[in-house]
């Protein structure tokens, strides 16, 4: 059973950094993807990223990719999102998703059908930016 845990999450400053962690487990081939999504009070979902584990391979919604970065580490099971600069309007609860296949999902900023292409989803970490 496909498995993935988040963490990482906290209480930031604006221009602060923080790196979250999606643990993944039960896959048996790295042919599969991550993605990253999040969720702000009052709002939808919203795609973020998407990595393709066996290539290193990824995608990023335009409104972040100049200051999140993802990547994994296949010898942790283990996928990053690096965010930097971070803003309050980047107050959400962040997700994480797995799906089998190297193909990843476009990130459109509105998430629901990036969202619903991971078929394994986790229980999010919350990541508040405040001064």
């Amino acid at each position: 059973q496909v498995q993935v845990v988040e963490s990482g999450g906290g209480s930031v400053q604006p221009g602060d950094s923080l790196r979250l962690s999606c643990v993944v487990s039960g896959f048996t081939t790295d042919e599969y993807s991550i993605g990253w999504f999040r969720q702000a009070p009052g709002k939808g979902r919203e795609a973020i990223s998407c990595i393709s584990v066996r290539d290193g391979s990824a995608v990023y919604n335009d409104s972040v990719k100049d200051r999140f970065t993802i990547s994994r580490d296949l010898a942790k099971n283990t996928v990053y999102l690096e965010m930097k600069d971070l803003k309050p309007e980047d107050t959400a609860v962040y997700y994480c998703g797995a799906r089998e296949g190297i193909l990843c999902p476009t990130p459109y900023p509105s998430g629901y059908y990036f969202v619903t292409a991971f078929s394994t989803r986790g229980q999010g970490t919350q990541v508040t930016v405040s001064s």
